[in-house]
């Protein structure tokens, strides 16, 4: 007869997994001996390889008991499903992998790589890199709203890095936003420039869409407060938006 310590060591599991086979019923509890312990003969040696072996392949404890009484009709046809279920769960911890590894990636898990080549040129031209993930939170919106536009609104953004004006003011804001001032006299550059930029793309005719400018502002008022003083600055000099997709001209300048 064994110790519950001796069976454990044979069937090669712990004695804390013994006393839970025994508490959820799937390994009968024997007779104790004189002293008040345990003893244990060779089935039970048995019933709990077997045990261990079902819960080593993936069997549900709660699905044990049922095969271990099972003929071997309906053992296979068990054994079958349970395949069937580890197969499935495989395949969803694969889909995972390959996302995980996405992750990895960064930006491009949610950019196309024309957005990516044109955050990386913003760093050449001396973008901070706070000026960098606000324009990339934006170009997530732009590309889930338009993705079958996208190369070309990129290919014209990239031909307008050229304008020293818009690296201009991509750097302005870059200082800004190094510092904490409410009220930077360099908004005013800045709005002065967005101004005069907002007018080229309306006198060329560039393409509005008036449906993404008021989230696109929403983001960058989110981002940091002092995007509503520039849209206030933008409005003064009669555009409704900082954002160059809607070149919109206000009515007039408020008084």
């Amino acid at each position: 007869m064994l110790t519950i310590g001796q069976l454990a060591a044979y069937a090669g599991v712990t004695v804390r997994a013994v006393r839970h086979y025994h508490q959820i019923g799937l390994l009968p509890e024997p007779e104790r001996d004189a002293a008040g312990y345990r003893r244990y003969g060779a089935m039970a040696v048995v019933s709990l390889i077997r045990i261990r072996t079902l819960a080593n392949a993936g069997v549900p404890l709660s699905q044990i008991g049922q095969m271990l009484e099972a003929d071997a009709s309906t053992f296979a046809e068990a054994v079958q499903k349970i395949d069937s279920h580890l197969r499935d769960e495989i395949e969803r911890l694969e889909t995972s992998r390959r996302q995980i590894a996405q992750l990895a990636a960064g930006d491009s898990l949610t950019l196309p790589p024309e957005v990516i080549s044109y955050l990386d040129r913003l760093r050449e031209i001396g973008a901070s890199e706070r000026v960098v993930r606000g324009e990339r939170d934006g170009w997530i919106l732009v590309a889930a709203r338009w993705p079958d536009s996208i190369r070309e609104v990129m290919a014209a953004k990239h031909a307008q890095l050229d304008d020293p004006q818009l690296v201009r003011v991509y750097r302005v804001l870059s200082e800004l936003l190094e510092g904490d001032a409410g009220d930077d006299p360099r908004l005013e550059e800045a709005a002065d420039i967005l101004a005069g930029l907002a007018e080229q793309a309306y006198t060329s005719g560039e393409v509005a869409h008036d449906d993404l400018a008021d989230l696109l502002d929403a983001l960058a008022v989110e981002s940091d407060p002092r995007a509503q003083r520039l849209l206030d600055l933008m409005r003064e000099r009669g555009w409704a938006s900082w954002t160059r997709t809607r070149p919109e001209r206000l009515a007039g300048p408020p008084d």
